[in-house]
């Protein structure tokens, strides 16, 4: 096959000469030149790879459906339990929901995924079940990491890990954790429970820490001993995480070192101030408010940990470049 007048990576006209599913050549384009052979015509557009979403919530997915009013409390545990009064009665079901979205990222060039599966006591393994149903439809075209995932806390409501657990017998691919301070506020009781069923079942490790400045320190610090101690180099990924970069430049420059050292992927977005995220640099849309420089000073760690050379994926939520 020949990929006709295309531009790889913005670059240059060019052909693109296919064999299976390699490359075979790349030459440039001469317009008067016409092939034999299967020939796709380009008309000059790009030509990327296909795109990587490292951080996706097939199962808790509106995409597709009427609009619905925000109806959650702050916080975490406010927002799962306004899930919980809700995700039932969406017009579709949780199957269709998952299957729907994942059609639509592939649809639109994404073929690498990990997706969180919720798993607690009120949704048991439905939505796990429901995550594996569309990573199956779709095994063809896009390849599809699980990760179980205790959204509503592990110690909180007894019996949560025995649900983890069978889902890892399930064939989850990853276990993950979400602010063990702040949240279950057991911080090695947590932790414990995720390194201990990663290794167990010799899974990876994904932690959602959302916790402030140095409570997501003290968390992540937790989470770098387990790592070490445990031989998991290139098996972790902190999520989010944003309040990294807002402590001192010393800490933040010790973190990113550590995260090198283990080999720690990050998954964020930036800037990671409230202010900037709630609509600008002060807050409410308008460059130049109280919160001026604030994200610009923010942006610098996210500088250092891409030079420090750990895996960093940028954009929670959506689909991000390879």
């Amino acid at each position: 096959m020949l990929i006709r007048d295309i531009r790889p990576w913005g670059g240059e006209r060019s052909d693109v000469e296919l064999a299976g599913d390699r490359i075979a050549e790349i030459r440039r384009h001469d317009p008067a030149t016409q092939p034999a052979g299967e020939v796709v015509e380009g008309r000059g557009r790009l030509l990327l790879p296909s795109f990587s979403d490292v951080h996706v919530h097939l199962d808790s997915t509106r995409i597709g459906l009427p609009f619905r009013p925000h109806t959650g409390g702050p916080g975490v545990w406010t927002m799962m339990l306004n899930d919980r009064q809700n995700w039932r009665t969406a017009e579709v079901s949780i199957e269709e929901r998952v299957a729907g979205t994942l059609e639509r990222m592939i649809a639109r060039g994404t073929t690498r995924v990990r997706s969180y599966a919720q798993v607690d006591v009120d949704c048991e393994l439905e939505k796990f079940d429901a995550v594996v149903a569309a990573k199956e439809k779709f095994a063809g075209q896009a390849d599809v990491q699980i990760m179980t995932f205790p959204q509503a806390g592990i110690l909180r409501e007894e019996g949560t890990v025995d649900y983890l657990e069978a889902s890892l017998k399930a064939g989850a691919d990853v276990i993950g954790g979400i602010d063990p301070c702040s949240l279950d506020r057991d911080p090695k009781g947590h932790l414990d429970v995720v390194f201990g069923l990663a290794e167990k079942y010799q899974v990876e490790v994904d932690i959602h820490l959302h916790e402030p400045g140095h409570l997501g320190v003290f968390s992540t610090d937790l989470v770098l001993e387990r790592t070490r101690a445990l031989g998991m180099q290139g098996k972790v990924t902190m999520s989010h995480a944003y309040e990294l970069g807002s402590v001192s430049e010393s800490v933040s420059r010790r973190i990113i070192d550590d995260f090198a050292e283990l080999d720690i992927a990050m998954a964020t977005v930036a800037p990671a101030d409230r202010k900037a995220v709630a609509g600008g640099a002060d807050g409410g849309g308008r460059p130049g408010g109280p919160g001026r420089g604030r994200p610009a000073r923010l942006l610098e760690p996210l500088r250092q940990l891409r030079h420090a050379r750990p895996h960093l994926a940028a954009g929670l939520h959506q689909q991000v470049p390879p």
